[in-house]
């Protein structure tokens, strides 16, 4: 039987509400099924089992108040003990070849050992099937003190971009992964020195100096004995090298490392196969007949796609071959929203929000699908039902650092211009530094793609699943075109384009639907009649 113990989640967050269980006890559950949901003060999270087995013990009742690094639930998943602990082992020794050798008699692991020199910090358990993160950027270099709470790491899941604060104050002792490496959940990050394990780790030096001093002159022999056998050497590489080395078919045990004790690192790989290459005829003959030098040709570039990337290729897969799109353009013209906009700017910015045309894009947006409600709707995946939203939920489509995100914002049937102005500035900021809250990120009902803002003139969007609708805004340019009396006049104007769920949405609905949306922009006087 073992604990599942509620994980660090990062954020100042201690503490959650039991909301409900979804097990009881004696249940017989799968890996990652959904076993308890609880309530932070960010959001609502459904918390997985990490293994499969038998609920033994649920700690709490709905309503209590669970603490972070407490047992949540009990389990008892025997089948797996053997398997995990080998696992365990094997990730173990790998650390141990990575760390500093000269140090591998002082330093052990974290569980529970009052004679530790140093402890490592694990990586939390983040729920929502997450099971390993990149390493965006480390905060802080080896031997640095850090304080309770100080950011330690950038690390990046398919979700966001989380700070890791350290648990303790204290030194950082050894970073156990490289900018750019895949940490895995359950396994070590960095190691740190805490004046409680300082302490401890002096009075043992003072009482057993002869046993201190033997061992620190056989760490370097035995770990050489373990790195060579049978004149076979055993390559010192994170995983995230060993990868590079397969996918390039290379023997790692051939490359020569600049790490740190021989350390294979990326660039070794990448000098290795250039090296490699140059060995080979450098020249070739073409078809007529001229040798033409291959010196300069450089490997390819292979990367994983992971984090948000590999977030959207699968949304957006789901979304092209379940969803038959159709597409509706028209072109807006906006003098007059954009004289508007100019005569609200200043009070706005008085009252501490940035005007940009987004709000008035976006509100107009909800009174036109009060009109709509299919616009604002979605079909089951059998398509037997459709569910019709009273909440417009509008999300943004976001160019952050981490990729492409889309927060909504929530209830804008009920938002002032004002409020949508400051709600859309908030997310805007969040999805750039990627911070945003998992909430910020569901429950959209339809979405918005300003193109314009980098340069686009046209697009064909691709409709954010399982939302029925999306439309791609281009930049605004002014174009001549003829008045009443065939009069040339510049007009400044903006490409609009709809992509559709032709399940539930046909054309003719698309076209009055953009109509009216249409009409609002050309006219925002219309809109006061519709605002309350």
């Amino acid at each position: 039987m073992s604990d599942f113990i509620l994980p660090d989640i990062g954020e100042g967050i201690v503490e959650c509400e039991l909301l409900e269980w979804l097990v009881q006890e004696g249940d017989v559950i799968e890996e990652d099924q959904p076993v308890a949901e609880v309530m932070t003060d960010k959001a609502t999270v459904q918390i997985p089992a990490m293994h499969a087995g038998v609920i033994t013990k649920l700690y709490y009742k709905t309503g209590d108040i669970a603490k972070v690094h407490a047992p949540l639930f009990a389990m008892d998943n025997e089948s797996d003990e053997n398997q995990n602990a080998s696992s365990t082992d094997s990730q173990e020794l790998e650390k141990e070849q990575l760390s500093e050798l000269s140090q591998a008699s002082s330093k052990e692991s974290i569980e529970g050992s009052s004679n530790q020199s140093s402890i490592d910090f694990i990586l939390p358990d983040i729920g929502e099937g997450i099971v390993e993160c990149e390493i965006v950027k480390w905060l802080v270099e080896q031997g640095q003190e850090v304080t309770e709470d100080q950011p330690v790491v950038e690390v990046m899941t398919d979700k966001a971009l989380v700070e890791i604060p350290a648990k303790y104050s204290g030194t950082i002792m050894q970073l156990y992964y490289q900018q750019g490496e895949i940490a895995k959940v359950h396994s070590p990050l960095y190691a740190l020195s805490t004046e409680e394990s300082e302490s401890t780790g002096n009075s043992q030096k003072q009482s057993s100096p002869l046993k201190t001093e033997n061992l620190a002159e056989n760490s370097q022999p035995s770990a050489a004995q373990s790195v060579q056998k049978n004149n076979k050497r055993k390559a010192l590489a994170s995983p995230a090298v060993r990868r590079l080395a397969r996918e390039n078919n290379l023997d790692i045990t051939s490359v020569s490392g600049s790490g740190k004790k021989g350390r294979v690192l990326k660039q070794d790989i990448a000098s290795h196969l250039d090296n490699k290459g140059e060995s080979k005829s450098n020249t070739q003959t073409n078809a007529n007949g001229i040798k033409e030098s291959s010196e300069n040709i450089q490997p390819n570039r292979v990367e994983a796609i992971r984090g948000i990337k590999a977030v959207m290729a699968k949304q957006m897969t789901g979304s092209v071959f379940t969803i038959p799109h159709f597409s509706v353009s028209d072109e807006v013209e906006m003098d007059t929203l954009l004289t508007l906009k100019t005569q609200l700017k200043a009070d706005f910015e008085a009252s501490g929000a940035k005007l940009s045309l987004m709000p008035f894009f976006i509100k107009a947006l909800s009174l036109a699908l009060k009109q709509f409600p299919i616009i604002n709707s979605q079909v089951n995946d059998e398509c037997t039902e459709i569910t019709y939203f009273n909440e417009h939920n509008i999300g943004i489509a976001v160019d952050s650092k981490i990729g492409l995100l889309v927060p909504n914002i929530k209830n804008v049937q009920n938002l002032s211009l004002f409020e949508i102005a400051l709600e859309m500035d908030r997310l805007v900021n969040l999805a750039r530094e990627g911070k945003l809250a998992s909430n910020d990120l569901k429950g959209g009902t339809i979405s918005i793609s300003n193109i314009g803002v980098i340069g686009g003139t046209t697009a064909t969007p691709v409709i954010n699943k399982p939302e029925s609708a999306i439309v791609a805004l281009g930049k605004i340019q002014r174009l001549p075109r003829f008045d009443a009396q065939d009069n040339v006049i510049p007009v400044n104007l903006m490409h609009i384009s709809w992509s559709g769920d032709h399940r539930i949405i046909d054309g003719a609905t698309m076209v009055k639907f953009s109509n009216l949306w249409k009409s609002y922009l050309e006219n925002p006087m219309s809109m006061l009649s519709h605002l309350r």
